[in-house]
């Protein structure tokens, strides 16, 4: 209990402090709305596909290019072909929510590379890990994958289930009967004495003390609408498991990118203030020598060591927030807390003009990049195909069956044993014909279509979010970008600003006040810059999962 709060804690605190008070405010993609009652009951496993399945009205279709109602072209990743194919859904041919050409794994768009970041060269204890290899990992151990690949496994021993049900149904069945008080008929007496009186009846035994009787039998289905909408329903199915595990794949690569950046961003920042606390060495040993030559006062030494003892302090809280964030990563990729691992890769210094080309406008989006989305398509799939497995109740059924066996019946049980059986076969039709249920099935398809029309509706609503998620990715993402542009030529800035005044100083026509603010401002300086970094970073993950492009795998 004590783990998960302090990871709860370390999520929301990290990027405050590792970004210090430069940090910006995010505008936060909206949280996917429900998609109403789920409309088959798919997602349980093991329930029948077939049960709860309504009629195809098409009310859900892909806007390809622009958003509805807008005729805007939504942004997207650039450097995607544009051709127009539908993406593949067949499990067959290829991975659900794959892009058109998108060949690697997690795109995150940062780079020339596929995740932006380049080789750190760092030896450490503990496996290493890739940006991408850490995904892979995670999508691996999480436990959620697991449970939805459990899913994916109970699922298809369902359909296997219903597919059993056309084959031969064949059964063996025995009894054997003690007949302890074997019951009476009366019949009338000159049956067997022609001489007594016709209004006389006699009690009668019929049947023997010990029966016994072994058979076998097998039926096989001829005719059954309602099999074969089963059937049918049994590949779409198979196709909602499959969607609900890379539901959760992208789930954990979007947890585990944002970890492994925020661990990336807060190494940085520690090289950053190594280089910072070097650099006011150097300069407190330069005050010291010319604090003994009499040039400058004590008071200007002691300044400086203030600030050195803070940075000291500060140094210190981001190593243990490093190592804090290290716990988060692992715990996201499904490790051990105590595991020791090393990250492989680092930030790539890019150029503000490459990055301003990862927000271009891209027509070739489709809502069925978006899992949830293809997800919600399946799921009214299979409400359509439930209403049609209703209304093939009202159909006839036929099947044929065939017995064979033996049976005896002796007044002991040794001669039950002893004496031959005698055989009996049947074989036959069975045909089945609804007539009136009581209206049974009419409601029972009134409240599927019901089911049918809010799944519809929720599919309105969830293009409406995608269009918000994506506008408002792109503006957050265009902010984020300005706001690190504006941040790195601050940075930039501040360094000339503090090489200036240190040379004043050192002239004798500056002041150590001078020196101390300008040192201030460059730290605040390079603290706002990591700040607007982790938040391009960050904004830029919620804009490839906003266009169903963060994670494409297997």
């Amino acid at each position: 209990m004590k783990t998960n709060n302090l990871l709860f804690v370390a999520a929301l605190w990290l990027p405050g402090v590792w970004l210090g008070t430069g940090a910006r405010a995010q505008a936060q993609v909206p949280t996917q709305p429900s998609v109403g009652q789920q409309p088959t009951g798919a997602a349980p496993s093991g329930q029948q596909p077939g049960a709860q399945q309504p009629a195809g009205t098409g009310a859900i279709v892909a806007q390809p290019g622009t958003t509805p109602g807008t005729g805007v072209s939504v942004p997207s990743q650039p450097g995607v072909n544009t051709q127009t194919e539908v993406p593949s859904i067949n499990p067959s041919t290829g991975p659900v929510n794959l892009q058109p050409n998108v060949i690697t794994n997690f795109n995150s768009g940062l780079g020339l590379a596929p995740t932006g970041l380049i080789p750190s060269g760092q030896k450490g204890a503990g496996r290493s890990f890739t940006l991408q290899e850490a995904i892979d990992f995670a999508i691996n151990q999480n436990i959620n994958i697991r449970n939805s690949k459990l899913d994916g496994a109970s699922a298809e021993a369902r359909i296997r289930e219903i597919k059993s049900s056309a084959l031969p149904q064949v059964s063996i069945s025995s009894s054997l009967t003690d007949n302890v008080i074997i019951q009476k008929a009366f019949l009338p007496a000159n049956t067997f004495d022609p001489t007594a009186p016709a209004d006389l009846s006699i009690p009668v035994k019929f049947g023997v003390n010990y029966s016994a009787n072994a058979t076998a039998s097998v039926n096989q289905v001829i005719y059954s609408a309602s099999l074969n909408v089963g059937l049918r329903a049994a590949a779409t199915y198979r196709e909602l498991a499959q969607r609900n595990l890379q539901s959760s794949k992208v789930t954990v690569a979007e947890q585990v990118a944002k970890a492994y950046y925020g661990v990336l961003v807060a190494l940085e920042r520690a090289n950053l203030l190594d280089y910072n606390i070097g650099r006011l060495d150097t300069l407190l040993k330069e005050t010291g020598a010319m604090n003994k030559q009499g040039f400058v006062e004590r008071l200007d030494v002691q300044r400086l060591e203030v600030q050195a003892n803070n940075l000291q302090a500060e140094r210190q809280n981001v190593q243990n927030l490093i190592e804090l964030s290290y716990t988060l990563l692992k715990y996201q990729m499904g490790l051990g807390i105590n595991d020791e691992i090393t990250l492989a890769e680092q930030l790539q210094d890019r150029n503000i003009d490459e990055l301003r080309l990862l927000i271009s406008p891209d027509p070739t989006f489709k809502y069925s990049s978006r899992i949830e989305y293809s997800t919600l398509e399946t799921q009214i799939k299979l409400a359509e195909q439930d209403i049609e497995l209703t209304q093939k109740g009202y159909f006839p059924s036929l099947s044929a069956f065939a017995n064979y066996g033996y049976n005896s019946g002796r007044n002991t049980l040794g001669q039950l044993i002893t004496a031959p059986w005698l055989n009996f076969s049947t074989i036959g039709l069975s045909l089945q014909v609804p007539i009136f249920d009581g209206f049974q099935k009419k409601y029972q398809i009134v409240q599927k279509r019901i089911t049918l029309q809010k799944a519809q509706n929720s599919g309105e609503l969830l293009r409406n979010s995608i269009d918000l998620q994506i506008r408002q990715s792109s503006i957050t993402l265009k902010n984020s970008l300005q706001t690190l542009q504006t941040q790195q030529r601050n940075r930039d800035l501040a360094q000339e600003i503090v090489r200036v005044t240190q040379i004043k100083y050192k002239e004798g026509v500056g002041s150590s006040i001078e020196v101390l603010n300008a040192e201030s401002s460059l730290r605040e300086a390079q603290t706002n810059y990591f700040a607007s970094l982790y938040d391009f970073l960050i904004t830029k993950v919620d804009q490839d999962r906003s266009l169903g492009r963060l994670y494409v795998g297997n």
